[in-house]
């Protein structure tokens, strides 16, 4: 078996942020707010359906819910 190529390992990348924002009683769009992203941008992240995200916009959400990267993103096996 052929080792999983950049688009397979893209899918392995689960977003936390449903998670998060509930733990932190805070809806998507006092995030969108906070940090300045559209909503729309922010549903796709949080619905595991981003191909790629800034290091920026990692920033922003991690001051915004006070977290670490590894809070918002983790490595499904």
């Amino acid at each position: 078996m052929a080792p999983a190529g950049p688009a397979e390992d893209a899918g392995r990348i689960h977003c936390r942020l449903d998670e998060l924002l509930a733990a932190r009683g805070m809806t998507l769009t006092r995030l969108s707010h906070l940090v300045g992203i559209s909503i729309v941008n922010l549903s796709v992240l949080k619905n595991d359906r981003a191909r790629a995200i800034r290091f920026s916009t990692l920033t922003a959400i991690c001051d915004a819910l006070d977290c670490e990267v590894g809070d918002l993103l983790a490595v499904a096996p």
